[in-house]
C-alpha cells in the first residue's frame, strides 16, 4: 500500500479503538441516575460568582429563586469585582421576584496565586458554611436551571451516595458558528473524560462541568476546596480530581434541563473561549501541543484527506480507507448533534470543526509565550501551573 493509505488505516484503526474503547463516549444517554425523594430534605447553599454578568443574569438568576425545593435553601452570589453592577441587578431580581433568600456580597481583588473565580466561590463558601449546610451547589452566573433542578441534583446524590453530582449544561446553539462548534466542544470533552468512567468506582477519570456541581459540604472541607485548587484555571476538572483523590464518588452527565445563557454568536467569541485554556489543558507543555496537534491531524483530518486524495491519484486503498474513518467519525458525532436538536448534515464537518479547534490550542499557546496567558473578563493567568486538567 501506499503511504497514504497507510496513514489512512492508522486513522481508521484510532476511529475503531476510540468507537468502542474510550468508554462509549460518544453516547448522550448518561443523564442524571436513578432517584428517589429522600426522606428527609438537607439543607443547601447556593454559592454563585459572578464578574460583570449584569447582560446573562435576567435569564439565570430569576430561575435560582424560583427553585421549588423542599428543605432550607439560600442563594450567596459572590460580586466578584463587577463594573456593570451585577451585584446592584441581583439584589433588584430578589427584590422584585422574590423566592429564595438571596445575599450579595463582594470578597475584593484576589491575592497572588488566587484565579479571580475561586476566590470569590472562597469567599460564598465561607458565608455558606456559617448556615451549616449538607451540600453546597456551585454554579454559574449564566446557568439557568429548571424548577426542579436542585431537588433532582440532591435527590440524584443522596441516592447514589455520590459526593459530587455535576451536570453538563446545555449550550446556546443559536448563530451559525454556535451550531458549527458548540456540540463539538461536549463531544471533544466527552472523549477525553468518558462519563460512564468518571462515575465509576476505582476509575481515574475525573472531571465536573464547573456550571452546576452539587457538593457536600464535609467533602469540600476534607478536600480543602477551593483552597486546594486555587490557581487552576480549569477548575471543574481540578475540583473533581480533588474530590475522587480524596476517596469521593463523583458523577457527571449530560443536563436536560440545565442551560447556559451565555450567547458566543461569533467565531471570534467561541475562539476566545477556547483558546483561554487550551494550552492551559496541556500544562503549558510544548511536547503536549505538538503531541496534540499530530493528533488531531491523524485522527480528524487524514480521513477526508485520503478520501479525496486517493481519489485523485487513482489510490483505491487510500480512498476506501479514509471514506471509512470518516464515516466512523461521522457516525460517532450523530448522538451529539441529535441531543443538540441540530441537523445531521453537520455531522460530515466535524474534521472541519476539529480544524477549528486546532488552530485555537496553538493560538492558546502563541498567546502564553507572547505573555498573555488565559485571559478571561479583564485578567490574565499565565501561571505554568495554572490547571489541573489531566485524568486522576
Amino acid at each position: 500500500m501506499s503511504t497514504l493509505a497507510w496513514t489512512a488505516a492508522v486513522s481508521l484503526a484510532a476511529w475503531l479503538w476510540l468507537l468502542l474503547c474510550q468508554g462509549f463516549f460518544w453516547r448522550t444517554d448518561v443523564r442524571l441516575p436513578a432517584r428517589r425523594d429522600p426522606d428527609d430534605w438537607p439543607s443547601v447553599c447556593v454559592v454563585v460568582p459572578a464578574r460583570d454578568e449584569a447582560a446573562v443574569l435576567p435569564e439565570s438568576l430569576p430561575s435560582l429563586l424560583a427553585q421549588d425545593y423542599p428543605g432550607r435553601a439560600e442563594i450567596f452570589l459572590v460580586d466578584d469585582g463587577s463594573s456593570d453592577g451585577t451585584g446592584e441587578l441581583a439584589r433588584e431580581l430578589a427584590r422584585t421576584r422574590g423566592g429564595l433568600p438571596l445575599t450579595v456580597d463582594s470578597p475584593g481583588e484576589p491575592p497572588a496565586g488566587w484565579t479571580g473565580k475561586l476566590w470569590a466561590v472562597r469567599h460564598g463558601v465561607e458565608l455558606a458554611r456559617a448556615r451549616g449546610p449538607e451540600y453546597l451547589l456551585l454554579t454559574d452566573a449564566d446557568i439557568a436551571h429548571a424548577p426542579d433542578s436542585l431537588r433532582e441534583l440532591v435527590a440524584a446524590a443522596r441516592t447514589g451516595g455520590f459526593d459530587a453530582v455535576s451536570l453538563m449544561a446545555r449550550l446556546r446553539v443559536e448563530s451559525p458558528w454556535e451550531r458549527l462548534v458548540v456540540p463539538a466542544f461536549v463531544y471533544f470533552f466527552a472523549q477525553l473524560y468518558p462519563f460512564r468512567r468518571i462515575g465509576r468506582k476505582g476509575a481515574r477519570t475525573a472531571a465536573a462541568a464547573g456550571g452546576c456541581v452539587l457538593l457536600r459540604a464535609d467533602t469540600a472541607e476534607r478536600a480543602r476546596i477551593p483552597d486546594a485548587i486555587r490557581h487552576a484555571v480549569i477548575d471543574d476538572v481540578a475540583l473533581a480530581r480533588a474530590v475522587k483523590g480524596g476517596g469521593g464518588h463523583i458523577w457527571l452527565g449530560l443536563a436536560e434541563r440545565v442551560d447556559s445563557v451565555r450567547p458566543y454568536p461569533r467565531l471570534h467569541d467561541l475562539w476566545r473561549m477556547v483558546s483561554r485554556s487550551a494550552y492551559a489543558q496541556l500544562r503549558h507543555n510544548p511536547l503536549l501541543l505538538l503531541g496534540t496537534v499530530l493528533g488531531l491531524a491523524m485522527v480528524y483530518l487524514v480521513p477526508p484527506v485520503a478520501l479525496f486524495a486517493g481519489l485523485g491519484a487513482g489510490s483505491a486503498g487510500a480512498a476506501v480507507l479514509g471514506g471509512l474513518a470518516w464515516l466512523v467519525m461521522t457516525g460517532t458525532y450523530v448522538p451529539m448533534l441529535r441531543y443538540y436538536g441540530q441537523p445531521l448534515w453537520l455531522a460530515p464537518l466535524l474534521p472541519f470543526t476539529a480544524f477549528l479547534y486546532l488552530l485555537m490550542t496553538v493560538d492558546s499557546a502563541v498567546q502564553h509565550y507572547r505573555g498573555r496567558g488565559a485571559a478571561w473578563k479583564g485578567r490574565t493567568y499565565t501561571r505554568p501551573d495554572a490547571v489541573v486538567g489531566e485524568e486522576s
